[in-house]
């Protein structure tokens, strides 16, 4: 009796543990508070299916124990046998009726957001190509950071996604060297970054939700890529629409890399021109580098992705990135002294993008222009097609 009650005990400990831990998260880094449209759905999708759940084990639940009560043998007597309902018809239709209607609740939304979700043809134009009137983001997963192409306005960063909030960002994703799976918690579910072919997906970023997050979510590689998986980890920044144009012109306003300004700074750009120059890019361009595009490192949050960002741990990180991230491809490409460790880091500490430096009006004209470009040859297209069905028609 003792064991049954010590039993009961850590049942009903471990019961009221996981209610308090279940609201337990951060909004920024949390399924269980979704932060934009594709989020929700899939959240109320969950919430259902464990509403069927429950509804299951509570029914079952009931009628066992109403079985066990009435079917004691203090009650029936030794001699008592169950009545035989094996064959009985009108209870085979119940029992296999009711699970098929619970399926068919469960999968009418489900198939319903696959498909809706899954429709991402508004980020292409007739002709195949990226439209430019959509937020279209290409995203390349490499051991172990990410890349993020702006392909309409030709911007390049690393490491730290920016999106507008209050519209449909569209993915098309693409591993580099192994299979990763894109995944930002608060906005929505994970999809793989396959090398042999591109996933493309959408997300919604809610202006709400931003702003109690200070606009910061995170996202993670959900995929075992290799030992520094668990490190593969990137920023997502998002911004009201016209802050988002505001950064988009601003790093396309860098056309040469800044040049540095200390002494140290200098000496460290020279050395980071001869020795890092080949893997990395200090402007906004150049997709599908070998290392991360660091045109705005200094204003990062975060250095490899997880360390705080500071001159020491950039200094750590580029005397020995295999002790912090085991199985980088960045080690053992270079030899660098101490002092040379040090001059560099002062460089790519003033790698700075100027706020306020891009001109907005000329990124909408020329997202305007290509609207229009595109328009025009559709419309060419048109006439061109209708000429020819003349001529066979004479």
């Amino acid at each position: 009796m003792k064991n049954h009650w010590m039993k009961a005990k850590w049942i009903g400990l471990l019961t009221v543990l996981m209610v308090f831990l279940s609201g337990c998260g951060k909004n920024h880094l949390s399924t269980l508070r979704p932060a934009g449209e594709v989020g929700r759905e899939q959240f109320y999708l969950m919430i259902l299916s464990i509403i069927i759940m429950l509804f299951v084990v509570v029914v079952v639940t009931i009628l066992f124990a109403v079985a066990v009560t009435r079917n004691r043998r203090s009650k029936r007597g030794e001699n008592f046998q169950p009545k035989d309902v094996a064959t009985n018809h009108t209870l085979e239709v119940i029992w296999t009726s009711i699970p098929i209607v619970l399926l068919i609740i469960l999968a009418v939304p489900t198939v319903y957001l696959v498909f809706k979700q899954a429709d991402t043809s508004a980020s292409v134009t007739d002709d195949g190509e990226v439209n430019p009137e959509e937020t279209v983001i290409n995203v390349r997963a490499y051991q172990y950071w990410w890349e993020f192409e702006y392909p309409s306005e030709g911007v390049v960063t690393a490491q730290d996604l920016v999106v507008p909030t209050d519209e449909r960002v569209y993915f098309n994703l693409l591993g580099v060297d192994v299979k990763h799976s894109f995944w930002v918690p608060a906005a929505g579910g994970k999809m793989d970054t396959n090398i042999d072919g591109i996933n493309s997906f959408y997300l919604i970023f809610d202006e709400d939700s931003a702003a109690e997050t200070d606009r910061i979510f995170y996202g993670k590689c959900a995929e075992l890529c290799g030992p520094s998986h668990a490190l593969m980890d990137f920023k997502v920044t998002a911004l009201a629409e016209e802050d988002y144009d505001q950064w988009l012109a601003d790093m396309q306003a860098i056309e040469e890399p800044a040049e540095a300004s200390s002494e140290d700074a200098q000496a460290g750009q020279e050395i980071f021109n001869n020795s890092c120059m080949g893997c990395h890019a200090t402007t906004a361009t150049g997709a599908g580098a070998m290392g991360p595009n660091l045109t705005n490192f200094a204003d990062r949050e975060l250095i490899a992705g997880y360390l705080e960002h500071n001159e020491e741990n950039l200094q750590e990180w580029i005397r020995d990135p295999e002790s912090l991230k085991p199985g980088n491809k960045m080690t053992g490409t270079y030899d660098l002294s101490d002092e040379e460790i040090e001059l560099v880091s002062a460089y790519l500490m003033e790698l700075s993008v100027e706020e306020g430096s891009g001109d907005v009006e000329a990124l909408q004209e020329s997202r305007e222009a290509s609207g229009d470009d595109e328009s025009g040859e559709g419309s060419a297209d048109e006439e061109t097609q209708d000429d020819e069905d003349e001529e066979e028609g004479n």
